[in-house]
């Protein structure tokens, strides 16, 4: 048995947001809170821009939220992994479609298009026909899942 993360990424991706008071005045009153337009910048490798900070993923879901499991929470004997199961992420780097002609795109890693994504098909149809992570090519990470893996720290 082996564990296979597949997910695609190279996509800014809402991660978190800046908030301020909001105004009492208004229909809005019961909202306590807005997102702060005016808050610009970067930091933590983050990229904030009209309040909302933005990371690698797939427009959807950060790669962090994405890959951590595979890349270190499911990696090697924990509580997590009892048995040792080997894992193995697999990402796809979004490529946007080079025409209309190719609709969505397909090598797309954004969160619904993917599925059009002929290396994900690909890989898929490989596993469920008895492929092994190795025989996929191992691990294929395009993002900094694990170095960004590391830096969270959780008793495995």
């Amino acid at each position: 048995m082996e564990i296979h993360c597949l997910y695609g990424v190279g996509i800014p991706t809402e991660r978190s947001y800046v908030y301020k008071l909001s105004p009492s005045l208004g229909r809005c009153k019961t909202i306590p809170f807005r997102i702060d337009g005016s808050a610009d910048g970067s930091t933590n490798g983050g990229c904030l821009k009209g309040g909302v900070y933005t990371v690698d993923g797939d427009q959807s879901v950060p790669v962090l939220s994405a890959g951590f499991m595979c890349a270190k929470g499911w990696s090697g004997r924990n509580r997590f992994n009892p048995s040792g199961v080997s894992t193995y992420v697999r990402e796809y780097l979004h490529k946007a479609p080079t025409s209309v002609l190719e609709g969505r795109g397909m090598e797309s890693g954004a969160h619904v298009d993917i599925m059009g994504n002929v290396g994900l098909i690909e890989d898929v149809l490989r596993v469920a026909a008895g492929a092994s992570g190795i025989e996929l090519g191992g691990d294929r990470i395009h993002s900094d899942v694990m170095k960004i893996s590391e830096r969270v720290k959780i008793r495995l």
